[in-house]
């Protein structure tokens, strides 16, 4: 079945399921709210659609998270929870009930990991304390010359990283923690070495594989695999995780992958990640040094060793790193790998968890996925998976750098994923409403990117094996131990470049936002030529742009956000500084001018100065905005003890929406009028080229805000950029398993697209 007839055939099913779901779920389901004041949603929009379909189509398909065992059928599910009780006891007591089973309790999220029978679901959906219910699906990886092509060390005002004697000087993370969500980071390859040579920069190594269906409720990692593994119904293995208890010590060593001489990364691809993000690459030729060669590395594994895994594990990763991110620092997560989804950024679960551990102060680095062309090799509008399209992460997607460091021949890889978001909502007539928000947020390096291979045994990683390709220049399959360099190329290499150059810049001012740090990496990137919003968003990195205004910024912002004494329109610049003169940067000797545009409000375009002399709410981190609808997040945690610090570790993470609430001041330029509503044959709205945005500004374009934006309880907030009807985008992402990359490299992005529609021609 092609992909044309397989959407108009998950069409149909779809039809069926919102009447057979509405009446078993019944009125009493009708509790869950949209939060920007629309009527409660219908019964049936509170499960997923792939769970639907299950009962809709009459069989299971094959996927993950279904199996049939002595004629019952499980499903192992997310299911989220708006319990007044944290600890969901009622809603894991009626899992149970009904022959299921508790897996886990997340708190950057209020939800569960269960299993339950099938024919169960609908009776768990419609109680009053779950507001949605989606697969536990697949997620996987998305499918020195960055520090050059970036302006780490070509750049004229960044103070350059310079290597000598073993040393970097400048600028290279120092301090910063970046946490690694993949396959996992091989802790003793040189590229993760300190400067002594001998001293592993990977902090922490630890595996949540499975333990996104159990925790540590069982005494052992291997009885707790056992009982999922083998899909075992009655059993309740969530537990408080409280910092210092008997649970917390057991779960820490349940996890623990730090162990000598473990192959941490037999897939390999989470260590070419960490290593783009924060490698140290002088201890061989060719130079592969990457972004922060002074950061920590945090090893959190929840790709298996085929490069998949699933939500929940990805789940308990985000839970783990925001636990732990004051404790070790941690400032930076990125994540390249997607999950498979067609829900809202409202309610997919792995968009959720985002959105905690950027309110808890990560700034989450999210690769945009390698989807930007179908199967006939036809550019694809519509193409970002999950948890990039969420409005708080940053979203990287791929440039080529042709394998120079100027910047005059880049361009766009065809493969990077292309905007807007497409995940939403289906109201009780069945009529679907999309999110709709621009994105990509900025492009990186993505093509060839020279980074470290796992060393697996007495060979290399399952990627550099099945591909010599991609290590045949450095003496293939046979390179020294802990020494092993290859290529990768996909937005899953060009998301840990964005990921170090944030380290960079926190390095520079440790009291920026993650939503501070994103408008300044869109406001002093560099727009390539002819690409609009949908396929760069604000343009091409340029880290020597982002640290001269880094520094332009007070150091104490974070801390004056967090405590309420800064207020909206006070001066957020640095005692005795202005603002740069000229907004323009020079890489290797040729100038890089800003773009000076920044997305906002997932569908507004805005820029100014005083986006950056004068505080904008929009940049407290426990905020989030898009369109006329947002929430204040609020993050809760332990109480101190003679053990524990107090505000140190997460307890939990909630959204209150968000009823009054000043966004941006006046004086802020913004373009939507000007970009008019989108036309992909007009180049108009989202198609609008970014470097002509650029040139209306440098020409004194734009529209000043009088008052501002701020959200008021009954008035409707402009839309922004608005998406013309008649433009056909992806529903859901349907995509071969493998996609040949430039310059002859093949990557698997190996996600599972249980929940998608089909592929629609721009």
């Amino acid at each position: 079945m092609n992909s044309l007839n397989r959407h108009s055939h998950k069409r149909s099913i779809s039809t069926q399921v919102n009447t057979g779901w509405r009446k078993a779920l019944g009125a009493a389901a009708l509790a869950l709210a949209t939060w920007w004041g629309a009527p409660a949603l219908a019964a049936d929009t509170k499960v997923s659609v792939a769970v639907q379909s299950l009962t809709a189509s009459g069989t299971t398909a094959a996927a993950n998270w279904i199996k049939t065992i002595n004629g019952v059928t499980y499903v192992k599910l997310v299911v989220a929870s708006s319990a007044a009780d944290p600890e969901m006891s009622d809603l894991r007591a009626a899992v149970l009930a009904n022959g299921g089973s508790v897996f886990m309790r997340f708190y950057t999220v209020q939800a569960l990991s269960v299993m339950l029978p099938l024919d169960k679901v609908a009776t768990i959906a419609a109680r009053n304390d779950v507001n949605y219910v989606s697969p536990n699906s697949a997620t996987a990886r998305s499918a020195s010359l960055i520090e050059n092509a970036t302006g780490t060390v070509s750049g004229s005002s960044t103070s350059p990283r310079i290597y000598s004697g073993g040393v970097y000087s400048g600028l290279d993370g120092s301090g910063v923690g970046i946490a690694v969500l993949d396959s996992g980071v091989s802790r003793d390859h040189a590229s993760m070495m300190a400067a002594d040579g001998k001293t592993s920069r990977v902090a922490k190594s630890v595996s949540l594989l499975l333990t996104g269906d159990a925790s540590s409720g069982s005494s052992t990692l291997t009885s707790i695999t056992t009982i999922v593994r083998n899909w075992m119904p009655g059993i309740d293995l969530s537990s408080s995780l409280a910092p210092g208890s008997v649970s917390r010590t057991a779960f820490e060593a349940a996890i623990n992958n730090a162990q000598i001489g473990r192959n941490q990364d037999v897939y390999g691809h989470g260590t070419h990640v960490a290593s783009v993000a924060a490698g140290r690459g002088a201890f061989r030729a060719p130079e592969a040094t990457g972004m922060a060669p002074g950061a920590k590395v945090f090893d959190v594994k929840v790709l298996d060793d085929s490069g998949g895994g699933q939500v929940a594990d990805a789940l308990a990763g985000i839970d783990w790193l925001v636990f732990h991110a004051k404790e070790y620092n941690i400032r930076v997560a990125n994540l390249s790998l997607a999950a498979s989804s067609t829900e809202t950024f409202l309610l997919d679960p792995l968009c959720r968890a985002v959105r905690a551990a950027s309110a808890a102060g990560v700034t989450v680095v999210v690769s945009a996925g390698n989807f930007g062309k179908n199967g006939a090799g036809a550019e694809v509008y519509g193409s970002i998976s999950s948890p990039a399209n969420d409005p708080t992460v940053i979203t990287v997607g791929s440039d080529n750098s042709k394998g120079t460091a100027a910047r005059g021949d880049d361009v766009m890889n065809f493969f990077s994923s292309r905007g807007p978001t497409r995940g939403g909502s289906v109201d009780a007539a069945g009529a679907r409403t999309h999110d709709n928000l621009l994105k990509p947020d900025l492009v990186a390096p993505g093509n060839k990117v020279l980074g470290a291979a796992a060393s697996v045994g007495s060979g290399l990683d399952t990627l550099a094996m099945n591909n010599p390709s991609l290590v045949a220049d450095f003496g293939g399959t046979k390179q020294t131990a802990n020494q092993g360099l290859k290529y990768l190329s996909g937005t899953s290499v060009a998301a840990p470049v964005v990921a170090g150059a944030v380290a960079q810049m926190l390095q520079a001012n440790p009291g920026l936002t993650p939503a501070l740090i994103k408008a300044i990496l869109q406001y002093t990137a560099q727009p390539l030529a002819s690409a609009n919003l949908l396929q760069q968003g604000a343009g091409q990195l340029n880290v020597d742009g982002a640290v001269v205004l880094a520094r332009t910024l007070r150091s104490d912002l974070s801390a004056a956000i967090a405590n309420a004494s800064i207020v909206a329109g006070a001066s957020m610049l640095a005692p005795g500084v202005a603002m740069p003169s000229t907004y323009a940067s020079t890489l290797g000797g040729t100038t890089a001018p800003w773009g000076r545009i920044v997305i906002a409000g997932g569908t507004h375009v805005l820029s100014g100065s005083v986006l950056f002399s004068s505080y904008q709410p929009m940049y407290d981190p426990r905020l989030w905005w898009v369109k006329g609808r947002g929430a204040r997040m609020q993050v809760s945690y332990w109480p101190a003890s003679l053990t524990v610090a107090g505000n140190t570790f997460v307890k939990s993470v909630t959204e209150v929406p968000m009823i009054t609430q000043a966004l941006v001041t006046r004086g802020v330029l913004i373009l939507d009028p000007l970009a008019g509503p989108s036309s992909l044959a007009g180049r108009t709205g989202a198609f609008t080229a970014v470097q002509l945005m650029a040139g209306w500004l440098a020409s004194g374009g734009g529209v000043t805000l009088g008052t501002g934006i701020t959200m008021a309880e009954g008035i409707t907030m402009a839309e922004g950029i608005t998406m013309a009807e008649g433009i056909t985008m992806a529903e859901g992402i349907t995509m071969a398993e493998g996609i040949t990359m430039a310059e002859g490299i093949t990557m698997a992005e190996g996600i599972t697209m249980a929940e998608s529609v089909g592929v629609g021609e721009p």
